[in-house]
């Protein structure tokens, strides 16, 4: 089992990625977005489920908001406190006030199952924190899934209001697969190290640059869309 210094790292990288990612561009924007969503909830104490939540990169964005934070995972780690399918939260219904599932519902055969339930826990008035991959290559053989502004739109069509955004358009999407393929295609681990301190930053950098200057909104080449989806009901409605 991975340890807890060993979890905590790989969060840490995740929250606040170096330079040197190959994934910078998006999970920089993931968090800018998520801290974003943070500021549209009341500013009381929350109950918060992750979803997936073996390593939770995005814990620290709620320190001070939390009465209680419960990790359902089919991975075991120090941080989780439910071993579970997504498909099967083994929970009391309406005990959220957050649900947080970042790339997790690529890997679920029935993803349509896993919305259901995380529907079902949350509170009325609760939220879903969602990211899902959309253009990027297979990370493991028994992903399933890519997903589109519609298709998400499809999912949550229970849940009230729902904001569907992608992390990065086209230019950064087109970057950072770049970046991604050179990682995938470095044949030898000391290739790739040298692209990481090397190829890798002034990629994601010009990246940047790019997107800046085209001023562009188009998303048809997003590596990946956040969502943001209020269960309907409650006083908490914003």
């Amino acid at each position: 089992m991975e340890t807890l210094d060993t979890v905590n790292r790989e969060g840490r990288k995740r929250l606040y990625p170096s330079l040197t990612n190959p994934s910078w561009l998006v999970l920089r924007r993931r968090r800018e977005i998520f801290q974003k969503w943070l500021a549209r909830l009341n500013a009381r104490e929350l109950d918060v489920l992750d979803v997936g939540g073996r390593i939770q990169p995005y814990r620290p964005l709620l320190e001070g908001r939390l009465r209680r934070y419960v990790a359902v995972d089919l991975l075991r780690t120090p941080l989780v406190n439910i071993v579970a399918h997504g498909e099967q939260i083994p929970l009391a219904s309406e005990q959220f006030d957050l649900v947080v599932c970042t790339q997790v519902l690529e890997y679920v055969a029935e993803p349509a199952a896993v919305i259901a339930e995380i529907h079902r826990v949350l509170k009325p008035g609760g939220w879903l924190w969602l990211s899902v991959p959309s253009v990027c290559p297979r990370d493991a053989d028994h992903e399933c899934w890519r997903f589109l502004p519609a298709s998400l739109w499809h999912l949550l069509s229970e849940f009230g209001k729902v904001d569907v955004v992608p992390e990065g358009g086209s230019v950064l999407g087109f970057f950072r697969a770049i970046n991604v393929c050179l990682n995938i295609l470095a044949r030898y681990p000391v290739v790739r190290s040298v692209f990481r301190y090397t190829v890798f930053p002034v990629v994601n950098l010009v990246g940047v640059l790019c997107d800046s200057l085209s001023r562009s909104s188009n998303d048809q080449f997003a590596a990946n869309y956040s969502a943001f989806a209020l269960k309907p009901g409650g006083d908490r409605d914003v």
